[in-house]
């Protein structure tokens, strides 16, 4: 573990997300103190297989058993694959693989041993971030929104701007970089706004053996159900106030309320789905944000980003047009994350998961080669 003054210098800090999308392991380097960033550093992408997604998406909604241990092992394989192509790094954050989050019920389940990575790789590996938070009270998600903070100040941002991440899940942090500090009251407020690209993916595999809409090709191609649109806003989710988060599969009523329509119409409609659970999480923000920076792969959607640009009222872009890469900006964040757990600094606060009190989640395991 990294201790004493050393613990105040910048490290080479390597991070790992494995989304709710199940597509593969983003990882990237990030310099950092674990309060700003210093630079940005090496990337690398670990496709998983389609008979890996296959045991992913078994074991989805698992908290154990012998489905739970095969997802573990592929994503422990996956992410042994990808580190261990990068040299020179102090420590590593491993986010693991969500197979089930209820943080007003069990709890979260996140697999993947950091412990056993740390012993293949022979470097600390920072892991369970969630877990610390949810005993406190908290959602145990988002967890990206220090981070977010950060990147603001890295930007350059002066007025309040927000982060939409349009992953498996949609989750947005508004952020006030005026102030000194993310812990600082009225820096951050972060949540989940809704389904993002999970159901339509999940969809399009069902129908037609496609991971996804590339381009947003079959979604133009279709008329949006107003009828399916309305019920869905219907859910009592979206009246709730945030903090607030999601598990992957928490809306399954989706599937049934496009299950009579075309591929295009279905393709339509959940695109509308997700673009209108943004505009209805846009309300809860304590000020306008000067514009909404997308990330995840939902930017890689025009449909989906002229949705939300039509529905928003402020502009909309991709991170990329402020510097910073929208497909490792997770893997980015448990790296920067994973520094502030060394330093005993807090990764959540009660405005962005709801935890009662400033929580610095994570276990550091050491190598012991």
């Amino acid at each position: 573990m990294i201790k004493g003054e050393n613990a105040k210098a910048v490290q080479v800090a390597l991070g790992a997300m494995s989304g709710t999308s199940l597509d593969g392991v983003d990882a990237a380097v990030v310099h950092t103190d674990g309060v700003t960033i210093e630079a940005f550093g090496a990337e690398a992408y670990r496709a998983y297989s389609g008979a890996e997604q296959e045991i992913l998406t078994t074991a989805l909604g698992h908290w154990a058993g012998p489905e739970a241990e095969a997802a573990a092992q592929v994503v422990e394989q996956a992410h042994a694959e990808v580190l261990a192509g990068f040299e020179a790094v102090d420590l590593i954050g491993f986010h693991g693989q969500t197979l089930a989050h209820e943080p007003r019920g069990r709890g979260t389940c996140q697999v993947g041993d950091g412990q056993a990575l740390a012993e293949k790789l022979g470097v600390p590996v920072v892991w369970d971030f969630r877990t610390a938070d949810v005993e406190l009270g908290g959602e145990g998600a988002p967890l990206a929104p220090f981070f977010h903070f950060a990147c603001a100040k890295w930007i350059g941002a002066t007025a309040p701007v927000a982060f939409l991440n349009l992953g498996g899940v949609g989750n947005i942090t508004w952020v006030d970089p005026g102030k000194a500090a993310a812990e600082e009251e009225g820096a951050l407020l972060a949540f989940d706004t809704g389904p993002a690209n999970a159901p339509l993916n999940d969809l399009l595999r069902a129908r037609r053996g496609l991971g996804f809409d590339e381009g947003g090709r079959i979604a133009a191609q279709g008329t949006v159900a107003t009828g399916a649109l309305e019920l869905f806003l219907q859910e009592a989710y979206f009246s709730r106030v945030p903090p607030k988060s999601l598990d992957r599969n928490d809306f399954p009523e989706m599937m049934s309320l496009v299950a009579e329509l075309s591929d295009e119409d279905a393709a339509a409609t959940m695109t509308a789905m997700c673009a209108a659970s943004v505009a209805q999480g846009m309300a809860h923000c304590p000020r306008p944000p000067s514009r909404v920076l997308v990330t995840g792969g939902g930017r890689h959607n025009p449909v989906l980003m002229e949705m939300l640009r039509v529905s928003l009222e402020c502009p909309v872009v991709p991170v990329e047009e402020v510097g910073l890469n929208g497909d490792m900006l997770e893997a980015q964040a448990f790296a920067y994350l994973a520094v502030r757990v060394a330093r005993g600094l807090p990764t959540s606060c009660p405005s962005t998961t709801g935890v009662m009190a400033l929580v610095g989640g994570g276990t550091v395991s050491e190598p012991t080669g």
